[in-house]
């Protein structure tokens, strides 16, 4: 029983961080570090150099800033989702070759509206030198299903919490090159929760299985700008994977009896190194284009591994997750010297896998529109506003699991549904010159 809530636990703390967001971006990352990029869907994220949020943007991009910034703000999210033709199961020696049924509720809606912030500071030391620092959320997940959800063997309650530290620096060579580098302090905590079934002479009931964990850990990113002419900017950006060891303190108590585990466990985990390339063209005085695409390399998720502080390996799980990309386009028009509007829309693959996909995270390819503005009332002041719509591909989720704690017969659980999600994220930031 010790053993086998260790590796379910601990599984399942991994996949949850590994994919820690269903909200706007690629199902397990973050996009919420600028609003005025979030108006053109972040097309422009390591060309367009606009304000102080290039310092997670593109570092080089800080350089060819023209005085010192602060901008700062955030998103508020609200996710719904419709879960239909949901089915769950039961099996066990001890059922007689039978196949019983999981009864519970299926609401749906399970991601709690959440508001994520961000800061970024970028100072000119000299012509061609600029510093930058950034506060920011780069993932975050939670997934809070009703108690009667009828999927609770599979997962129930996600919880998962990344923010990054980051000083950067930018150098300018001439007009035409640039060339930016940081690196970035990072902290992981968070909570799984699922309802563990077990077969006890009294009949069928479940363990309350709860994870909590955490860890810190060093990232790097690097950047370079070229303008070939002045009226068109390439950007490209890399960000550095981070590994983890997350050290985490479990507790599992049966439904009904006397009967409570607890223990620790780790787990090795590395989030994936992600390049960003992407072009600012000035068609006009007024109006400019932009056109991006991201590679995340998820292939290095291979699998789950956990162990035990006494046990050695407790699991090792195949993933095999793929690469992922996004692609992005959007525009910029300058109504007058105080308004600029903005437009984007963006397409991302998700790097999960039809037959490994998680109650946890359900979620599919994506498409995101945006909409957005900019106000300049005074030469130092800017405030910027973006709603964006994320619609994905409606997805079959089946999972099963077995679980067999002590001498009590084996357990497999089986969940499958249809799932359909959809997001709106409303965000305001200011942007202030010295």
């Amino acid at each position: 029983m010790h053993n086998k809530i260790n590796k379910l636990t601990l599984a399942i703390a991994t996949a949850a961080t590994a994919f820690s967001s269903h909200l706007m971006a690629g199902g397990f990352q973050l996009n919420e570090q600028s609003v005025s990029g979030q108006g053109y869907g972040h097309a422009g994220r390591s060309s367009n150099v606009q304000d102080a949020t290039i310092v997670f943007g593109n570092p080089a991009g800080m350089s060819f800033l023209d005085r010192a910034q602060i901008s700062a703000g955030g998103t508020f999210l609200d996710v719904s989702s419709d879960i239909d033709n949901a089915q769950a199961t039961q099996t066990s020696p001890a059922f007689g070759g039978a196949t019983l049924p999981v009864q519970g509720t299926n609401d749906g809606d399970m991601v709690p509206s959440k508001f994520i912030p961000y800061a970024f500071y970028a100072q000119p030391i000299d012509e061609r030198l600029a510093f930058g620092f950034g506060v920011y959320a780069p993932f975050g997940s939670n997934t809070d299903y009703e108690d009667s959800f009828q999927g609770r063997n599979q997962g129930n309650y996600t919880e998962v919490r990344v923010v990054s530290a980051q000083p950067t620096l930018s150098y300018r060579f001439n007009d035409q090159w640039s060339v930016g580098a940081g690196v970035t302090y990072n902290r992981v905590d968070g909570e799984l929760q699922r309802q563990v079934p077990l077969v006890t002479p009294l009949g069928r009931t479940e363990a309350d299985s709860r994870v909590e964990g955490d860890d810190e850990a060093w990232g790097y990113n690097l950047g370079v700008i070229y303008r070939p002419v002045p009226e068109t900017t390439l950007g490209l950006t890399y960000r550095s994977k981070v590994d983890y060891t997350l050290e985490g303190d479990f507790k599992a108590d049966v439904k009904g009896l006397p009967i409570s585990v607890r223990d620790d466990a780790e787990l090795d985990l590395t989030t994936p190194e992600t390049v960003n390339f992407s072009i600012t063209q000035q068609m006009s005085d007024n109006f400019k284009l932009m056109l991006g695409a991201s590679w995340s390399r998820w292939s290095r998720f291979e699998r789950i591994l956990v162990t035990g502080e006494a046990r050695g390996e407790v699991t090792n799980e195949e993933q095999s997750y793929s690469n992922a990309w996004a692609y992005a386009v959007g525009g910029e028009y300058q109504l007058n010297p105080a308004w600029v509007l903005r437009a984007g829309l963006s397409i991302d693959q998700t790097p999960t896998q039809d037959d490994t996909r998680s109650v946890r995270i359900p979620s599919d390819d994506r498409r995101i529109f945006s909409l957005g503005a900019g106000w300049t009332p005074i030469a130092d002041l800017t405030f910027d506003v973006a709603y964006s719509y994320l619609t994905e591909r409606g997805t079959l989720i089946e999972q099963t699991k077995t679980d067999s704690f002590g001498g009590s017969p084996a357990v497999t659980s089986n969940y499958r549904a249809d799932y359909k999600n959809e997001a709106h994220g409303f965000g305001a930031q200011a942007t202030y010159r010295f």
